[in-house]
């Protein structure tokens, strides 16, 4: 190979910065360009500006790009006598590290590479390669040719050398020579650090910022001042070897201490000579970054197979932590929903429940527990239910995101379960309202038709008391003609009076039967009453016709008639009738529920009323018959004939009867007035109940109409669209007092006894259904949100992805059901550019795809399980066959894994979980105490019993 000018200088082409467009250069691939005076291209401003160029100074280039201009040589570097001192003991001890395994080493770096001899060497022990055969003459030709093979081999490796030349390396140039060994140590040594993608130099300084992060007093920044005082040396070796050095006793005063410490153990226990000086690090004002960088690469090499085991006990920590917290939350949710699930079949009973005392009070007091359960009890409960939903939908997003399969709850936990179980205790209390409801309008009309039997019996009581022994009476057998007249008269008045208390029997019969339908509580008496009743009304009739019969057979003896009684039987009879039918309407009690029903008895009452004119002359007609009976009795002296035989009226009763009708009215007045006045209490309360209801509802209605829009993805990024959720959960509760305010206005119109409302259509039921529906949709709509985020930071998913997947799924969801029908759910992933083919074979492929999105064969896509499918063909998961990778490194290559081994490696409670799950190994050569961690790594992805 031709030798390179000693006075020339050539530099690379300048490479773009970025480097996802920069074409990699294929080894051996060498650009030159001369530089000269003349040169004004921005490329050379570049280059001068970094100091790229400078008298016989050197640039080098890899073709992988594995090191920026950071790399190369600074004039500085260069004219330092301290950097050359430390490059030179260095660089002497890292050739000697490798030279001593062929049985050779060097004593002086710029004389013993001279002849390239051992150099060629030095290359065939670090890189395993043979290279060609060196010549073995004393000339000077002889050499040079040596160092070009070890140049073009260098080369060959994608390394480019610039203003290297043999000749320099043949003459002993100190710099040059120091500048080729670097460029050795880079290749060979350095170049194969990565971290993270960055640079070499950048991944060996990230690699010592997070070795040493936790220690104290070690900040490295750079490969100078960082490591002067030596407590990063110490801290490295610390960090893999804590058994070789006390870190705790090291001090920042004493950097001498701290460097022999580090350098000694490196050479006893690392097998990495001493090769810097500890006394040159601490004189110099700033160490060779080279030498430094040079050193802290044999602790990387040295401490890599310990860094590969904690890599793959962090795969194994995160995916056991993981693991763990599904568990928590299985155990969790059946726990909420084995409580909730045992509330519900401790409240079914007393909500199904029918049995009551059949008394009012009783029915009231079942009611005011009901309340108090719909107050206290049930909300707690229904905080529970959300929290089991969210916790569920929360657990399975999680398994989904690390490729864990579905949790299945126990038999008769599952959320459809739950749901089934709700929804039952909710119609439960809806029927156990209604039934409380009715039974109490059913009571209060028991109680009122209970009354009224009371009245029209003790009514018909007193007017049939005396009657059976009337009717017995043998008295008109000693009376004269018109005695007997009289009687005969006066039974006939009877028994018109008698077929006039025919209605008052048959109503009381009919009130009788009416209890009886009923179920009133004390039937026994009523029915017993009124069977005597009756009996008594059948002998009365027997009587009156068996009197009549004897009076027809007497009257042909008796004739005389007394006009004037007649006249007042007539009228008196008819008028008493009405008088006690009167005073029985005034005194009647009365149940309304509108003020249509009070107005109708108001305007009856008037119609009333003004009939009183005409009863009051008709009452003094047949007073001034009586006036003239006495008139007659007292001109003639008719014995006797004070006494009225057509009937048993006088006068007086007559007069004692129109006073107690004229003292009634006003009665019935006041009654009626303070009926008037409580209904028109009731009509402000429902007005009051309508009011507040038809602001509330629809305002209801407007926040679950929000909500659902905002769940259905149409309205901002994720965030957006929690934090708007979470605004309007913060509007619900803060508008809770309204809804309580409401609670309590439609307790005041159930004790009114109010059963309906014109003024609005709203219910309380309705209300509190659609606030718990309102407060479910707003936690289910944040859960799947929260979870949407999860899935798309863990996955990797853009926000434009996310956007694009939730527009997708939204057109083909043509009714905001939150739910594609599979016809839907293959037509939403043609648009989304997924092929699926109209054959046979498409068919088969979308059916398994279909099990995968709805494994229930429900029927329908939800959008989580179609995010799932959609992350899982966007992105890439861990699966078990990279954790059998991660725990075979943690075995050192073996099929079983050992207790010990495992606590080494894992934190105590992740290994401690490991070895009480691992099967024991059962292949071929195994130990006692072997563990089976391929059969662990694969349930942890199938089926398990987690």
């Amino acid at each position: 190979m031709q030798a390179r000018s000693r006075n020339s200088l050539f530099v690379v082409g300048w490479r773009l910065p970025c480097r996802l467009f920069r074409p990699r250069p294929e080894p051996g691939n060498w650009r030159f360009v001369h530089i000269n005076s003349n040169c004004t291209t921005s490329n050379c401003t570049k280059r001068n500006s970094h100091k790229m160029m400078m008298e016989n100074g050197i640039s080098m280039e890899y073709g992988d790009g594995y090191m920026e201009q950071e790399e190369e040589w600074e004039r500085e570097g260069l004219l330092d006598p301290a950097w050359e001192k430390q490059q030179k003991k260095t660089f002497t001890a890292w050739c000697n590290s490798h030279l001593r395994k062929a049985g050779t080493a060097i004593d002086n770096i710029e004389e013993d590479f001279r002849n390239g001899l051992k150099l060629m060497l030095l290359l065939e022990v670090i890189s395993g390669e043979t290279l060609p055969k060196p010549d073995r003459g004393k000339m000077r030709f002889h050499k040079i040719a040596n160092v070009n093979k070890a140049l073009d081999f260098i080369a060959s490796k994608g390394v480019h050398l610039v203003s290297i030349g043999a000749e320099e390396i043949v003459d002993g140039n100190l710099k040059m020579t120091l500048g080729m060994i670097w460029t050795i140590i880079l290749r060979f040594a350095i170049q194969d650090i990565s971290v993270e993608e960055m640079t070499a130099k950048e991944g060996l300084l990230l690699w010592c910022q997070r070795k040493t992060a936790p220690y104290k007093n070690v900040n490295v920044q750079n490969f100078h001042l960082s490591f002067k005082d030596g407590l990063a040396f110490c801290a490295l070796i610390h960090r893999h070897r804590p058994d070789l050095i006390d870190y705790a006793k090291l001090s920042k005063d004493n950097p001498l201490e701290n460097l022999n410490t580090a350098f000694d153990v490196a050479e006893k226990y690392l097998d990495i000579p001493r090769m810097l000086d500890p006394d040159d690090l601490i004189n110099t004002p700033k160490p060779d970054e080279r030498a430094i960088m040079t050193y802290v690469s044999c602790y990387y090499h040295a401490f890599q197979g310990a860094q590969q085991a904690e890599t793959a006990a962090n795969r194994i920590c995160k995916v056991l932590k993981v693991n763990q917290e599904n568990e928590r939350l299985m155990e969790e949710y059946e726990r909420l929903a084995s409580d909730l699930l045992e509330w519900i079949r401790r409240t079914m009973p007393w909500l199904n429940s029918r049995q009551a005392d059949n008394s009012l009070a009783g029915v009231q007091k079942k009611l005011e527990e009901y309340r108090t359960y719909r107050r206290k009890h049930k909300p707690p409960r229904v905080e529970q239910k959300a929290k089991l939903e969210t916790n569920f939908n929360t657990l399975q997003t999680k398994l989904r995101l690390s490729n864990r399969p579905a949790y299945l709850p126990t038999e008769g936990k599952t959320v459809s379960d739950i749901s089934n179980a709700w929804k039952g205790l909710e119609l439960a209390e809806k029927a156990f309202e209604e039934w409380l409801l009715a039974e109490t309008m059913r009571l209060e009309r028991l109680e009122h038709l209970a009354q009224k039997f009371k009245h029209k019996a003790d009514a018909h009581e007193d007017w049939t008391r005396g009657k059976e022994e009337m009717l017995q009476s043998q008295d008109f057998r000693q009376c004269k003609l018109n005695e007997l007249k009289a009687l005969k008269k006066k039974h006939e008045a009877f028994e018109s009076d008698l077929a006039a208390h025919q209605d008052r029997v048959e109503q009381i019969a009919a009130i009788a039967q009416e209890l009886n339908t009923l179920e009133y509580h004390d039937c026994v008496s009523v029915n017993a009453r009124c069977q005597r009743i009756c009996d008594q009304w059948d002998r009365l009739g027997a009587l009156t016709q068996r009197r009549r019969t004897a009076l027809d057979e007497a009257e042909r003896i008796l004739e005389k008639i007394d006009i004037l009684h007649l006249e007042f039987a007539k009228r008196a009879a008819p008028f008493n009738n009405w008088l006690d039918g009167t005073r029985e309407d005034l005194v009647d009690m009365f149940i309304v529920h509108t003020m249509e029903e009070i107005q109708g008895l108001i305007q009856a009452h008037d119609q009333f009323k003004a009939t009183l004119g005409e009863a009051d002359k008709e009452f003094n007609l047949i007073v001034n018959l009586v006036r003239e009976v006495e008139s007659i009795v007292k001109q003639h002296q008719i014995p006797g004939g004070l006494e009225n035989p057509y009937t048993t009226l006088t006068a007086n009763d007559m007069t004692r009867k129109w006073t107690d009708v004229r003292q009634l009215v006003p009665q019935r007045d006041q009654t009626l007035a303070n009926e008037l006045r409580k209904q028109q209490n009731n009509e402000m309360l429902r007005r009051q109940f309508a009011e507040k209801a038809n602001v509330v509802g629809p305002w209801i209605e407007r926040q679950m109409d929000a909500v659902t829009a905002i769940g259905m993805g149409l309205q901002g990024s994720l965030e957006d669209q929690l934090h708007r959720l979470k605004e309007y959960e913060q509007a619900v509760y803060a508008y809770k007092p309204n809804i309580e305010e409401l609670e309590k206005i439609h307790q005041a119109v159930q004790e009114s006894m109010i059963f309906e409302n014109r003024y609005t259509n709203y219910t309380m039921e309705t209300l509190r259904v659609g606030w718990e529906q309102l407060l479910t949709s707003i936690n289910r709509n944040i859960n799947e949100v929260e979870n949407q985020i999860l899935t798309r930071d863990s996955k990797g998913i853009s926000q434009e992805q996310l956007n694009e997947f939730r527009s997708s799924f939204n057109h083909f969801d043509k009714n905001r059901t939150g739910r594609l029908t599979p016809e839907e759910f293959k037509s939403c992933l043609v648009s989304l550019g997924y092929s699926i083919g109209k054959d046979r074979q498409g068919d088969m492929d979308f059916q398994r795809i279909l099990a995968v999105v709805d494994p229930n064969s429900t029927g329908y896509v939800h959008f989580d399980a179609f995010l799932d499918f959609m992350t899982r063909e966007s992105t890439d998961t861990d699966t078990a066959e990279q954790v059998i990778d991660s725990f075979r490194i943690l075995a050192a290559d073996k099929p079983y894994i050992l207790p010990d081994e495992l606590r080494r490696e894992l934190p105590p409670d992740q290994a401690e979980y490991c070895i009480q799950r691992m099967p024991p190994y059962k292949g071929p050569n195994g130990v006692p105490g072997a563990l089976d961690y391929m059969s662990f790594s694969t349930a942890l992805y199938g089926e398990t019993d987690l």
